[in-house]
């Protein structure tokens, strides 16, 4: 076995984790207010209206030689006093994190510094901390108020030149008890790591593929968007559904919300098998609950 800093197949995995957690420093056309948020719901109802997702969510990508990003405009059928309370804490953000498959561990930690969430990445398999990647996110929440609600996680490094990261969380009260809320996912990688990237498109992730759609193959098929902004549509989406199966568990018994989350998040990517689909749900619960079992049982 090569070594593992020049095992390539190793070095392409880990940064296939790296943009799948797609997080990271863009400036973006940010709603700085209530009102602003408002303003782009409206902006976005026809869309709303109309997603291809069967539920009011509009996702969004770009990419540049130097960025990746992906955002979702989301109407939520939970209030936005359930959302505020829920979201607005950070070890919650571990409970939703680990729903993801390449999330192994999350710890929220608090120190002079503020507070940090310690995030182990790997593969979408079971695996042993030692050898999955470890990223600290800094967490802050902006505004907790009755009308918005503002959380961003930040890390200044990731794995195998990643940097810059960020995840961001916006979100309004809408009339029926409804919240409008907007999440984007964005990071920066060096000319290293994108080359590397795109050699794993070309190869194992070839037959991978996003949401935007690009035209019709040759056998009226849709086609969808490829590459770099295929996997970062892949995974805001798969973290959208986190918050979504996680706020939706809050309504059951406190003993049955992990398992409820679970569940729904699988029940969830499921409507998207072309993009979502990679193991069967036995599979998907037996690796998160060992891993969750894991995360509970380490010391601080």
């Amino acid at each position: 076995m090569p070594a593992r800093k020049t095992d390539l197949s190793r070095i392409l995995h880990y940064l296939v984790l790296a943009w799948s957690l797609g997080l990271a420093c863009a400036p973006m056309a940010w709603a700085q207010s209530p009102a602003d948020l408002h303003e782009r719901y409206a902006s976005l109802a026809e869309r709303l209206q109309q997603s291809p997702f069967k539920r009011p969510l509009v996702l969004d990508s770009s990419e540049s030689p130097d960025r990746v990003q992906g955002e979702i405009h989301a109407v939520m059928e939970h209030s936005f006093s359930r959302v505020n309370a829920s979201l607005s804490s950070p070890e919650v953000w571990c409970d939703v994190m680990i729903l993801h498959l390449n999330i192994k561990y999350c710890r929220a930690q608090t120190g002079p510094s503020g507070t940090t969430l310690r995030i182990h990445v790997g593969r979408k398999t079971p695996q042993s901390l030692a050898d999955s990647e470890r990223i600290d996110f800094s967490y802050r929440e902006a505004k907790a108020s009755a009308e918005h609600l503002e959380i961003t996680l930040k890390a200044d490094q990731g794995p195998l030149g990643t940097s810059d990261y960020q995840i961001r969380l916006d979100a309004v009260p809408l009339a029926g008890n409804r919240t409008f809320l907007h999440l984007s996912y964005a990071y920066a990688t060096n000319i290293v790591g994108r080359a590397a990237m795109e050699t794993y498109l070309a190869t194992v992730g070839s037959d991978k593929v996003g949401f935007t759609v690009t035209g019709k193959q040759a056998d009226g098929q849709t086609e969808f968007i490829g590459g770099l902004r295929g996997v970062v549509e892949r995974n805001t989406l798969r973290y959208y559904l986190a918050i979504d199966a996680f706020l939706e568990a809050e309504r059951a018994a406190p003993a049955e919300r992990l398992e409820r989350r679970m569940q729904n998040w699988f029940t969830a990517t499921e409507s998207y098998p072309r993009q979502l689909h990679e193991m069967d749900r036995a599979t998907y619960l037996d690796m998160k609950r060992a891993e969750v079992a894991r995360q509970n049982s380490l010391p601080e």
